[in-house]
């Protein structure tokens, strides 16, 4: 995948956000961890469509999992409209990035260069940049 450099990369899954950024050449990401900032955990409606009743039976719907994502969309949204967000890809499990692209601006859909399906959050930095330069 290509990887424009300075772009930020954010890993997430239903607990955690890690931002990181790109030093690194288009094929080649080099990435610097950025301070992750503290969110808000407000958006508990976020997973009111996932109330099923087997998803409740079998423990698949986790309300602030999902409420974190919707968090996390938010706060790089924010990022997006004011302008201290250019280039983003977004690494997130699949059900916290289905949650998170409900919550895009459409500042952030400009400017989302990739997303990859994976749990990475708790993965070295190595890893991480393996798993982009093979998406």
């Amino acid at each position: 995948m290509k990887l424009p450099q300075n772009a930020h990369v954010a890993v997430v899954d239903g607990e955690t956000f890690l931002l990181f950024r790109n030093e690194g050449k288009l094929f080649e990401p080099k990435l610097r961890k950025e301070d992750s900032p503290d969110l808000d955990i407000t958006n508990f409606s976020a997973g009111v469509r996932h109330q099923d009743d087997i998803g409740q039976e079998l423990g698949r719907t986790q309300l602030d999992e999902l409420a974190h994502g919707a968090a996390v969309a938010e706060w790089l949204s924010a990022k997006a409209v004011s302008g201290e967000l250019d280039d983003v890809l977004i690494i997130a499990d699949p059900k916290s990035l289905g949650e998170m692209r409900n919550h895009y601006h459409s500042e952030l859909k400009k400017r989302v260069v990739g997303e990859i399906d994976k749990t990475l959050t708790n993965q070295p930095v190595e890893k991480i940049e393996q798993a982009i330069t093979a998406a």
